[in-house]
C-alpha cells in the first residue's frame, strides 16, 4: 500500500476540465518519486496514498493542492532597459525571486518603455483532472 515514504512509478494523463489535455506519460516511462519528498504536487500525492499497485483513480485537483491560485502580483512591469535585449509576448525569461532562486516568467505584454511579466505557473489557478495507474511501488 502506498504511503508517506513510498517509491512509486504511475502513468498518468492531466486534463484541464473540459477534457483537454495539458500533459501525459502515454508513450514515455512512468512517472517515479517518492511520496513526501516534494518532488510532485501535493493533490497528486494525496490521490494516491492508500492504493495498491495495479489501482487506477482519477481525482480532481484544486488550485491550491496543485499549482496554487492565479496571483495577479506576480504580474510585473519592467522597463525596457532592464530586459536582456529584445523580447515578444509568450517568450519565456528567467528571473531572480524575491528569495534569490531562479524563476521562469513570461512576458505577456511589450510596449515602448516597458513590458510584463507573469510569474505565475503556466497552470496556476487551474483545476485539474489527473488519470493515475499506479504501476510500480517499492
Amino acid at each position: 500500500m502506498i504511503q508517506q515514504g513510498s517509491t512509486v512509478k504511475v502513468h498518468y494523463t492531466g486534463k484541464f476540465n473540459n477534457g483537454e489535455v495539458f500533459d501525459t506519460s502515454s508513450g514515455k516511462d512512468p512517472l517515479h518519486f517518492q511520496i513526501g519528498a516534494g518532488q510532485i504536487i501535493r493533490g497528486f500525492e494525496n490521490a494516491i496514498i492508500g492504493k495498491n499497485l495495479g489501482d487506477s483513480v482519477t481525482v480532481t485537483i484544486s488550485p491550491e493542492d496543485a499549482y496554487g491560485p492565479y496571483r495577479d502580483e506576480l504580474l510585473v512591469k519592467v522597463p525596457n532597459d532592464k530586459l536582456p535585449g529584445p523580447v515578444e509576448v509568450g517568450q519565456t525569461l528567467q528571473a531572480v525571486a524575491d528569495n534569490n532562486q531562479p524563476v521562469q516568467v513570461v512576458v505577456t505584454e511589450v510596449n515602448s518603455d516597458h513590458v510584463i511579466i507573469d510569474g505565475n505557473h503556466p497552470l496556476a489557478g487551474e483545476e485539474l483532472v489527473f488519470d493515475i495507474e499506479i504501476v510500480a511501488l517499492d
